[in-house]
């Protein structure tokens, strides 16, 4: 029987952490750290994420403020404004809700965004500086995994850890992460040869593929540690993770559920990034 890793309990901590550096910033620089977001078009999951994101941050300290443009929005309209937010000296973290509408182009936008304001840390410098281990702003699901893992007191030095999924997003920050923390790291993906076998040798197990309810039972060592990134809907329209939760719960140490698990990291550690700006950009 597993150990529950309470992803809301721990966010709430990381918050909690950032209301009081967000204080002491403004208390000391005159202004809140600012984070702005925004967001192009009406996609529901989209509209949800950002309203959170903007909430969190105002509970927090953070100014956080949202602008949201119509799906009509031109690529150059977007890129002025981005370019107006990496000028503004009140501004120290820029995110732009992905995916965005055809035809802009998402990746062009992401480049368009000042690195030292790129609190999703997906701008190519910051993935750079992640992959030569110089710092920087790392992605916000990466790091708030790592977080948990923290939190739990799982010992990654000497560890075999197996990411499922090689995103730029999750799966490739991820692996670097756990790699600068001295495990012995395996990305797998939906082309690995027998991806059941390689999970079985993971005491870390990260699944960050998109396919509900994938890793079963009997894909996971007895006593590892399972993260479950994903979110998902199965056959019954129910919110799921890219764990088959309650068959894996019986093997494994410890693991996320879904929801309450990586989630609620995300924002959180996004907060924390715009901290992290807010005091690199300040000289602090």
């Amino acid at each position: 029987m597993a150990q529950i890793i309470d992803g809301k309990a721990i966010a709430k901590k990381v918050r909690d952490e950032v209301a009081t550096a967000a204080a002491r910033f403004t208390a000391e620089r005159g202004r809140q750290p600012g984070l702005e977001v925004v967001l192009v078009g009406e996609d529901p999951a989209s509209v949800v994420y950002t309203r959170n994101k903007e909430k969190a941050a105002l509970e927090s300290g953070v100014r956080g403020k949202l602008h949201k443009l119509p799906a009509s929005t031109s690529e150059a309209e977007l890129l002025a404004l981005i370019d107006r937010l990496n000028r503004d000296d009140t501004v120290d973290g820029i995110l732009v809700q992905l995916p965005l509408p055809k035809p802009i182009r998402d990746q062009a936008v992401l480049d368009a965004i000042d690195p030292r304001k790129d609190v999703d840390g997906f701008h190519p410098t910051n993935a750079g500086l992640l992959a030569v281990g110089r710092g920087g702003l790392v992605p916000c699901t990466p790091s708030g995994v790592m977080r948990l893992l923290a939190e739990n007191g799982t010992k990654l030095e000497g560890a075999r850890a197996v990411v499922v999924g090689r995103s730029n997003i999750v799966g490739k920050p991820m692996a670097q992460l756990l790699l600068a923390a001295n495990a012995t790291v395996t990305i797998a993906h939906s082309k690995t040869r027998d991806l059941a076998a390689v999970c079985r040798e993971a005491d870390v197990l990260v699944a960050a593929v998109g396919r509900a309810k994938m890793i079963k039972r009997d894909w996971v060592k007895a006593g590892a540690v399972v993260i479950d990134v994903g979110m998902n809907r199965d056959e019954v329209g129910k919110l799921c993770g890219d764990v088959d939760y309650a068959d894996v719960f019986e093997v494994a140490e410890a693991i996320t559920p879904v929801p309450g698990g990586v989630g609620p990291m995300t924002i959180a550690c996004l907060l924390e990034n715009t901290m992290k700006a807010a005091a690199a950009r300040a000289g602090g």
